[in-house]
Formats: C-alpha cells, sequence, structure tokens
C-alpha cells in the first residue's frame, strides 16, 4: 500500500477533516518520530504518528465481532436509526473507508455479526462462492413438523420472487417450536422466508449464533470485542 499523506491519513482515521489537519498541526498536536509534524503533505509510517501524545487508533483497520440486539438498523441511513454503528466511538463512524457490516441481520434479529472498515473481507465473506456457515436459532407460532428436515436439506426450496431455489440447509429440531438452522448463503430475510415457503410456521423471534468458526461466547448484547482476522481463517487483506 502506497504511504497516504498525512493529512489523508488523520481524515481517513476519523480524526478530523483533511482542512482541520493545518490547525491540529499549528496546535501541536500530532507528532512525527517524537518531533512535531508541520508538513500535512509529509508521508509518514502510521506507527511513527502520535495524536495528543497518543498512537493512531487502528490504522491498519478494524474487525469487530458484535451481538446485535433487536431493534437496531444494519444501516448507514440515519432516518433508519437506530443504527448498530451507534455501538461504535464517534471517531470510528467517520473513517474512509467507512465500517459497514458483513452481511447484514434485520431490525428484529439478534445475535453475531462482523463489522469492518476492510473492503475486501466484506467481499469475501459475503460472497456465495466461499459458503461461509451462518446458525441461527428460530422460535416458532406452531410447533414444527420432523418432516421440515428434510424440506430443507433438499435444496428445492423455492422462496418467493427468486428464481433459483435456496442451497440445502440444515434444519435441527430443538423443541416443538424451536429449531436451529444453519445456511451457506445470505438471501434477504432467508430464514423466515424459508419457513413461509415451506408453509409450516412464522417465525417469532431470531437470533444468529454462529458465524463460521465465529460464536458470541459470554458477548452481551450491545456489547463488541476486537477480531483478529487469524480468527477467521483467512490471511488479511493486504490493501484497503
Amino acid at each position: 500500500m502506497s504511504a497516504r499523506r498525512l493529512d489523508q491519513l488523520l481524515a481517513n482515521l476519523g480524526y478530523c477533516s483533511r482542512r482541520e489537519v493545518r490547525d491540529w498541526l499549528k496546535a501541536g498536536r500530532v507528532a512525527i518520530a517524537g518531533r512535531p509534524a508541520t508538513d500535512p503533505g509529509a508521508k509518514p509510517s502510521p506507527a511513527a504518528v502520535r495524536v495528543d501524545g497518543e498512537p493512531l487508533d487502528h490504522p491498519d483497520g478494524i474487525l469487530l465481532l458484535v451481538n446485535k440486539p433487536l431493534g437496531l438498523t444494519c444501516s448507514h441511513d440515519e432516518r433508519e436509526a437506530p443504527l448498530i454503528y451507534d455501538l461504535l466511538p464517534a471517531r470510528w463512524r467517520a473513517r474512509n473507508p467507512v465500517v459497514t457490516t458483513i452481511g447484514r441481520l434485520d431490525k428484529e434479529t439478534s445475535g453475531l455479526i462482523l463489522l469492518t472498515d476492510h473492503t475486501e473481507l466484506v467481499h469475501r465473506l459475503t460472497s456465495p462462492k466461499h459458503k461461509v456457515p451462518k446458525i441461527y436459532h428460530v422460535t416458532t407460532d406452531r410447533d414444527l413438523s420432523p418432516e421440515l428436515v428434510n424440506v430443507f436439506a433438499a435444496g428445492t426450496l423455492q422462496l418467493d420472487g427468486e428464481k433459483e431455489p435456496c442451497a440445502p440447509a440444515t434444519l435441527r429440531l430443538l423443541g416443538p417450536r424451536e429449531a436451529e438452522v444453519t445456511l451457506i448463503e445470505g438471501k434477504y430475510h432467508q430464514v423466515r422466508r424459508m419457513f413461509a415457503a415451506a408453509g409450516s410456521a412464522t417465525v417469532t423471534a431470531l437470533h444468529r449464533t454462529t458465524f463460521g468458526a465465529l460464536t458470541l461466547g459470554d458477548l452481551a448484547p450491545g456489547r463488541y470485542r476486537e477480531l483478529a482476522v487469524a480468527e477467521l481463517g483467512l490471511e488479511l487483506p493486504s490493501s484497503k
């Protein structure tokens, strides 16, 4: 990755606008290798830069595992607030590339979702060809028939408005009105639409517990933890 100008670096990391960087330099807030920075066009190593005496905030990018609570929207449109991004510090919300979700969970779905500003990682983990398994805990309004296990596994279930049937999915019944569904694709509102297409029941609660090899553990709703790309079993993209 080519070196970025200091003003671009600080703006991309959400500290201030590029125009404001000169004021920050005049105020002595920025240092490079221990010396006050004076040139907004300098191209330092991010590791050498300090702002108010502190190292730069995640200069190599952000990757978060979030336990999404109900009621939050996976959107950057403030008209759809409250947003999942409201859980993050203001500086992270001002980064460029923008921090975004890897896939989406609708407003009435809770559970595990990843947030990142690694654009290549978003494309890789949402691409159907990589078949990343996702597990959901489902609660329905009616008892579930054991026959649904074969219906979901057949790979013939057709969603309303879709040209291609769903890929085979694993359904494990946990109780009369509870089940666990494992998907390898991510169509719009897929789990809810699969139960509707099967004509069996309406999903009343939906919670994602697993994404690939990742689980929530004891992470509370509305909380997040920083995630190492190595935990995904993937290599970190070489550029952003």
